[in-house]
């Protein structure tokens, strides 16, 4: 085993933009962060599930190399950048692009307030989409008596996926199609939510970074103003948590 790899799996520290982080063994730069109050972008990352990679915001610079910062296991004595303005200027840009993918309508859209795409542009100073808007034509699926799935704002990010098959053991989720057909699928006979075998009490059910996964019934419960982003930006109300 390399000495790299034992440090991996030892505590120690390393530097995130100058700040000292403590990390436990096997923890990856993203879990010691989050841990330390530390903030990394990020939006498919949620602690207690595989790490997925694929969002790419929580990409850093570890000793001058790119690295996602939710693969890469933390080790003693590294140089990890991730406020800098090269790696905000392509986080921004990535936000804009999975803006202008899906049908995103912040304004009335009850996720507004709670959602971390909507807080991490907001973080990003980004100001507008950049990008000539794709305006997909994605189902809204209603069919389930407590959830309410609207593919319009779906970003990929596989964490109901994922949760569903490692904390629920359901399975309810999956990935299909190719490039830019990549689309969430529904195990189900008829392919609706509804059908399948997902209970509001699931995990996947609340897990969801935007507003493609919603109970029903509670979407205005708290108003807009007084909702978890709307009182501290997301940089400083990291708990752990997606």
């Amino acid at each position: 085993m390399s000495n790299k790899r034992i440090d991996a799996l030892s505590p120690g520290t390393f530097t995130l933009d100058g700040q000292e982080i403590e990390f436990g063994p096997g923890d990856t730069i993203l879990q010691a962060a989050t841990r330390a109050g530390g903030y990394i972008p990020h939006l498919c990352w949620h602690e207690g599930l595989h790490a997925h990679g694929s969002c790419r915001l929580c990409t850093v610079k570890v000793n001058g190399r790119m690295g996602a910062a939710c693969t890469v296991l933390a080790s003693a004595g590294q140089h990890v950048e991730s406020n800098t303005e090269e790696l905000n200027t392509q986080r921004r840009t990535l936000l804009q692009m999975l803006f202008v993918e899906g049908n995103h309508f912040c304004p009335s859209c009850e996720k507004s307030g709670n959602c971390r795409l909507q807080a991490t542009a907001y973080e990003a100073d980004m100001t507008g989409p950049h990008f000539e808007e794709f305006y997909p034509n994605r189902k809204v699926d209603a069919s389930h008596p407590d959830l309410l799935l609207d593919l319009n704002r779906c970003i990929l990010c596989e964490l109901c996926v994922r949760a569903s098959r490692e904390i629920d053991g359901k399975n309810v989720f999956a990935m299909g199609g190719h490039g830019v057909g990549v689309h969430l699928v529904v195990n189900s006979p008829s392919g609706l939510l509804g059908d399948s075998d997902i209970a509001l009490t699931d995990h996947a059910a609340h897990i969801c970074p935007v507003g493609a996964l919603l109970p029903k019934r509670q979407g205005f419960a708290v108003p807009i103003g007084q909702r978890r982003f709307d009182l501290k930006p997301v940089s400083e109300s990291e708990e752990g948590v997606s």
